[in-house]
C-alpha cells in the first residue's frame, strides 16, 4: 500500500510540476517526461535481461550447495545471530545459508553475487511466509532492510570511478583514489545498525537481551578488526587485498559446493541445471516491478522535482547559519534512494565540477559507496516473490538511508576537512 501511494505521488507531483513549467514557457517539459517514461521502461527490461544470466548462475550453484548439504552447514554456523534477527526462520533452514552468503557478498563488495544470492534467500523465506499471499513476512522485511543498508568493506566501483576522473583531471600518481574506504565503511555500518534497530523496534524484537546483543557485538568486533588490519596498509593496497580476498572467498565457496557434491555423489550438473532454470524465471518475474519503479523515478527527475527539493534544503540550511559545503554532494544521497545509475551520474558530475579531491567530491563518493538503491532493492527483492504489501519495510529502509546520509556528512566533516 505504501509503495502504491508513493508511486502515484511520483506521477502526480511530476505532472503538476511539469504543468506549471509548461505554463511558464517551458515548451519541451512534457516531451522530457515522455522520454523519461520510455527510458525507464527500456532500462528496467535491460537490467532484468542482464540479470537473467547472473541469476541462472548463482541459483544453479545454490542448488548444488543445497543438495550437497553445504547450505545447511552455513546456516548452522550463522545460527546464533540469525536466530535473534530472524526468529521466524527455523534452525537449519536453507534461507539461513542463503542469507549468510548474501551478507558476505555485500560485505566483500561483490554486487553481482549479492543480488542473486539475496533473491535466492527471498524465495526461501517466501516458502515459510506465514502471512497472506502478497504480504511481506517479518523475516523478509528485516532481510531487505539489511540489504538496503549495503554494508561494504571496500567500495571498489567508486574507487575505480574516482581514479578514472582523477586521470581526466590530470592528477599525478600521488593521488589516492582509495582514501575514502574507511569513512565509507564507518558510514555504511552506522546505516546498517539504524536499519536493523528500526525493524527490530517495529517487530518488537527483544533488543536488550544478551543473546541478541552479543552476536551483534561480535560481528562489530570482527569488522573493527578487519578495518584495523586494513588501515595499517596503504589505502590502495588495502583495496587490492580486500578485492582479491572477496573474489577468492566466493570462488572458494563455489569449489566447496562442487567438491562436496562430488564427495556425496550428488549429480552436480543436473542440480545446477535445475537451479539455473529457476533463476531465469525469477529474472523474468522482476521485469514489471522494476519498470514500474524506474518510470516513476524517471518522470520525477525529468520534471525537475529533485531540483526543487534541493533548493529548499539549501535555503533552510543557509537560514540556520550552518556550513553549506556539503550541499553539492547532497543530490547524490537523495538520488541514491531512487536510482543507483542516476546517483552515479550525479557523483561524477560533482567530481568534475568541484574536483575529485575536493571535499564535495570525496563526500559524494562516500555517500555513493555507503548506501544502496532503496527503491530498486524493494522492487527487485519483493517483486521476485510477488510481494505487493511491504508493510513497514519502506519506512525502516528510508530511516536507515536518512541516518546514513547524516552520518556521511558528519564523518565527512570529521575526517575529510
Amino acid at each position: 500500500m505504501v509503495l502504491n501511494w508513493l508511486w502515484i505521488g511520483f506521477f502526480t507531483v511530476a505532472f503538476a510540476t511539469a504543468a506549471v513549467r509548461w505554463a511558464l514557457g517551458d515548451a519541451g517539459i512534457f516531451q522530457a517526461l515522455m522520454a523519461a517514461l520510455f527510458d525507464g521502461a527500456r532500462s528496467g527490461f535491460e537490467i532484468s535481461l542482464g540479470l537473467a544470466g547472473v541469476m541462472a548462475l548463482w541459483l544453479g550453484l545454490m542448488r548444488v550447495g543445497e543438495r550437497a548439504g553445504v547450505i545447511a552447514l552455513l546456516a548452522r554456523a550463522a545460527g546464533p545471530l540469525l536466530r535473534r534477527l530472524f526468529p521466524g526462520v527455523p534452525d537449519g533452514h536453507p534461507a539461513q545459508g542463503a542469507m549468510t552468503m548474501n551478507v558476505s557478498a555485500n560485505l566483500l563488495g561483490l554486487d553481482n553475487a549479492a543480488t542473486p544470492l539475496g533473491l535466492a534467500a527471498m524465495r526461501e523465506l517466501q516458502s515459510i511466509n506465514p502471512r497472506a499471499p502478497g504480504t511481506a513476512s517479518d523475516a523478509q522485511i528485516m532481510f531487505v532492510v539489511m540489504n538496503t543498508a549495503g554494508l561494504t568493506l571496500i567500495p571498489t566501483s567508486v574507487i575505480a570511478i574516482r581514479q578514472s576522473v582523477a586521470l581526466q583531471q590530470g592528477l599525478g600518481p600521488g593521488f589516492n583514489a582509495a582514501d575514502i574506504f574507511l569513512p565509507t565503511l564507518i558510514v555504511t555500518f552506522i546505516s546498517l545498525l539504524a536499519g536493523v534497530l528500526a525493524v527490530a523496534v517495529a517487530q518488537r524484537l527483544p533488543l536488550w537481551r544478551p543473546r541478541l546483543l552479543l552476536p551483534v557485538l561480535a560481528v562489530g568486533g570482527l569488522l573493527a578488526a578487519a578495518v584495523a588490519a586494513l588501515s595499517r596498509l596503504p589505502a590502495e593496497q588495502a583495496a587490492r587485498v580486500a578485492g582479491a580476498t572477496g573474489a577468492g572467498v566466493i570462488l572458494g565457496v563455489v569449489m566447496l559446493f562442487v567438491l562436496a557434491a562430488a564427495w556425496r555423489r550428488v549429480n552436480a550438473y543436473e542440480a545446477f541445471i535445475d537451479g539455473a532454470k529457476e533463476g531465469f524465471g525469477v529474472a523474468v518475474q522482476i521485469v514489471p516491478y522494476l519498470i514500474a519503479i524506474l518510470i516513476a523515478v524517471g518522470v520525477f527527475r525529468a520534471a525537475g522535482c529533485m531540483d526543487f527539493v534541493l533548493s529548499g534544503i539549501g535555503a533552510g540550511v543557509s537560514a540556520l547559519g550552518w556550513n553549506t559545503d556539503f550541499l553539492p554532494a547532497l543530490p547524490v544521497g537523495l538520488m541514491k534512494v531512487l536510482s543507483g545509475a542516476g546517483a552515479r551520474g550525479l557523483m561524477i558530475d560533482v567530481m568534475q565540477a568541484h574536483g575529485v579531491d575536493s571535499f564535495a567530491g570525496r563526500l559524494a563518493a562516500i555517500v555513493q559507496g555507503s548506501t544502496e538503491t532503496t527503491f530498486y532493492v524493494l522492487a527487485v527483492y519483493f517483486g521476485s516473490v510477488g510481494v505487493k504489501h511491504t508493510r513497514h519495510a519502506l519506512a525502516c529502509a528510508l530511516f536507515a538511508d536518512a541516518v546514513g546520509l547524516l552520518a556521511a556528512i558528519g564523518v565527512g566533516y570529521a575526517l575529510l576537512r
